[in-house]
């Protein structure tokens, strides 16, 4: 007896360690944003006998990636976290508990027509039994009287107003009631279209299959983390120049925010909202390059012109191919013979750290819907000391322009977007920023700047041919460029101008300048000339520009843009 106590003992205790499984709802506590794709973290509190059990979650959206679903958790006692395996389910929408309500609803409106349909049914039957007896007493002047006497006979003319009298009225009261039967079928069908609209919805879902081993009963609070790709943001900026006074320097301030979009199959609600600038979706090494050889083309063989030879029959020729060639041999024949196949390959899934990185951490709490609708926030603004710089182009247009130098903030990088400029609280137009390491200089535009004075006329031009034995010819043109500033502070000025570029020995280019240029070959182009220089209030600067062109007189040349 005491050895059947212990076994029954033993199956209890293993009887209270059997796996169960256990079905949570979870929700999105927070989510990083990356320029393409997000990572969600969803949190799920439950509560554990002791035992083994398998949790199951399927409030993850279908475009989950399964690789990298990843599930932690902390408990109040020990707890360990087995296996964790994924799969697709069809669910309920969370909306079906209100759309039951509403289909009670329109159930019991249908029945409620339709017993109304039934009484109006009555009505007709009733009508059309009242016809047959008025019908019946048409009949009464043939009817011959009764054998036992002279009956007294009724006023015929009478009888008959009063029948045709009742027959209309009963026919009138049936064509009402088959009308009030339309309206119902109607009401009927519409409410019976509604009905369907409500009918359960499901949707698809990513189901997550975790197994647990607590060693005692305990409160476990799990995360689930996971990556969707449809989600992104982009940076957008605004930029706010105070050009200040003689007295005041310039200001700019630089404003970063966030335009954040995302279809993932699932609403962000009351989330916390971080934005990274890592990129997980991107390549994980630099593209691989293949030898490149140089090498003489095969000699082609001679061409003969001697007659061709008769053709060969059909049926030896498909022979020669089906025996003689292999399928490498017929590929060569079909795509020429420097066509190489190779073996297809499969791709790999990649993610990409680059050496920039940075993740912002949005205050507060912000829901982004589902819906694709964009969703802006601000990042943080800095305040920078710019340089003010005029920059002009005479040559094309008789404008100085207004640029602002920055040099960006130590810590992270910022991202290209478009910015909004913005000069002494006006608008004048938007401009693009390109990605910009930390502490790294960049100019941006801020339009015409009328306070300088740009003129710019053409002085000489002369084209002659020289010399008896030799002759050249000679094209000699010079300009002049004056810029004036009318500010009431100095300004930095930068002119840039060309001259032609000589793409032969024989044509030679001399450059005649006064003053000289500051630089030569600007940002890498041949040709192009810049003067730098400050200006101070009312003060006038002159450049005098020339270049003269010779080439051989037998030669024509023609001046055109170059790359």
């Amino acid at each position: 007896m005491r050895s059947l106590l212990s076994f029954t003992f033993v199956l209890f205790l293993a009887g209270g360690a059997m796996a169960a499984d256990i079905r949570a709802s979870s929700q999105i506590d927070a989510v990083t944003v990356y320029p393409s794709g997000a990572e969600v973290v969803r949190t799920a509190r439950v509560k554990l006998e002791r035992g083994e059990h398998t949790l199951l979650i399927a409030d993850l959206p279908a475009e989950a990636v399964t690789a990298s679903i990843r599930v932690e958790g902390k408990a109040t006692a020990g707890l360990e976290i087995g296996s964790v395996d994924t799969r697709s389910v069809s669910v309920p929408r969370d909306d079906d508990a209100a759309a039951a309500s509403e289909r009670r609803r329109v159930e019991e409106a249908i029945e409620q027509l339709k017993d109304d349909r039934a009484a109006l049914d009555v009505e007709i039957r009733a009508a059309e039994t009242q016809k047959e007896l008025i019908a019946n007493l048409t009949r009464l002047p043939a009817t011959p009287p009764p054998a036992t006497g002279a009956a007294p006979q009724p006023d015929w003319n009478q009888l008959l107003d009063l029948v045709g009298k009742r027959t209309a009225e009963a026919q009138k009261a049936i064509l009402d009631t088959e009308v009030k039967i339309r309206a119902v079928d109607r009401k009927i069908k519409d409410l019976q279209g509604r009905l369907a609209s409500l009918a359960p919805t499901r949707e698809a879902r990513t189901e997550v299959k975790v197994a647990l081993d607590a060693k005692a009963a305990l409160d476990a609070d799990m995360t689930i983390r996971y990556q969707v790709r449809h989600a992104s943001w982009t940076p957008l900026y605004d930029a706010r120049l105070s050009v200040g006074d003689k007295a005041e320097a310039p200001k700019l301030q630089l404003v970063r925010r966030a335009s954040i979009q995302q279809r993932t199959g699932e609403a962000w609600d009351n989330i916390a909202l971080a934005l990274s600038t890592a990129r997980p979706t991107a390549g994980t090494a630099a593209p691989v390059l293949r030898p490149l050889v140089i090498d003489f083309e095969a000699e082609r063989p001679a061409v003969s012109y001697a007659a061709p030879p008769p053709p060969a029959p059909a049926a030896r020729l498909r022979k020669d191919r089906s025996v003689g060639a292999t399928a490498d041999e017929e590929q060569l024949v079909r795509f020429g013979a420097s066509t190489k196949f190779g073996d297809a390959t499969e791709r790999a899934a990649k993610v990409d750290v680059q050496a920039f990185q940075a993740v912002y951490g949005i205050a507060g709490r912000t829901t982004v819907p589902d819906t694709g609708e964009v969703k802006r926030v601000q990042i943080d603004d800095m305040a920078l000391d710019p340089t003010l710089v005029v920059r002009t182009v005479p040559k094309r247009a008789e404008k100085a322009y207004l640029y602002a130098k920055i040099t960006t903030a130590k810590g992270a990088p910022l991202l290209p977007g478009q910015v909004a400029l913005f000069r002494d609280q006006v608008f004048v137009g938007n401009g693009w920023l390109p990605q910009l390491g930390p502490e790294e200089a960049h100019e941006l535009g801020f339009g015409a700047d009328d306070s300088v004075r740009v003129r710019y006329a053409v002085a000489d031009e002369k084209r002659s041919e020289t010399g008896i034995i030799s002759t050249s010819k000679t094209d000699a043109r010079s300009y002049r460029i004056s810029v004036k500033n009318l500010h009431q502070r100095p300004i930095e000025v930068s002119v840039l101008d060309q001259v032609p570029v000589s793409q032969h020995a024989d044509i030679a280019v001399e450059l005649n300048a006064k003053p000289a240029p500051s630089r030569r070959d600007v940002d890498d182009k041949r040709g192009i000339l810049a003067w730098d220089f400050k200006l101070t209030p009312a003060e006038e600067r002159v450049i005098d520009l020339g270049y003269r062109a010779t080439w051989p007189a037998s030669k024509k040349v023609q001046y055109r843009q170059g790359s």
